[in-house]
């Protein structure tokens, strides 16, 4: 069965493509949660106006990910944290400590999108990667200080 995707769909393909499926996938899972449609001279009328507007909220989405990418790209994270003996942390510093500190600072993001490889377990500063759109990331400093 051939389906017009109307959201994107990790392992078949971005929305508003149209794949052939498996007739089970698609009368079982995918029309019914709303993901897909059936790809018939009429929907793809429709796909050729929706694609359209996919588009430009794809565009609208990108700018402002980018304007986001300039504003936080020179922002410094500071994180407060336990520390023991020989200025060793408690525990360590991760992607969530990270999106609450952003938080704090008035910025919005998602802990999935900060591309930290493992978890932070000293003091200093470290350079971390936020993706905020596709082929749009941004790298901010993240400074681990003692707490007082």
């Amino acid at each position: 069965m051939k389906v017009i995707l109307k959201e994107n769909v990790e392992s078949l393909g971005k929305a508003g493509d149209t794949v052939k499926i498996s007739d089970g996938y698609a009368r079982n899972f995918l029309i019914p949660k709303g993901v897909a449609v059936e790809a018939n001279i009429k929907n793809i009328r429709a796909l050729e106006h929706e694609r359209m507007r996919i588009i430009q909220r794809g565009e609208k989405e990108r700018k402002k990910a980018e304007e986001l990418a300039t504003k936080i790209s020179d922002m410094v994270c500071t994180i407060s944290q336990r520390v023991g003996e020989q200025n060793k942390l408690f525990g360590s510093v991760h992607a969530k400590d990270i999106e609450k500190a952003l938080f704090d600072q008035g910025i919005e993001i998602d802990k999935k999108s900060i591309l930290l490889e493992e978890p932070i377990k000293s003091l200093g500063e470290f350079p971390v990667r936020v993706k905020l759109h596709s082929g749009v990331t941004a790298q901010i400093k993240v400074v681990v200080v003692a707490e007082a």
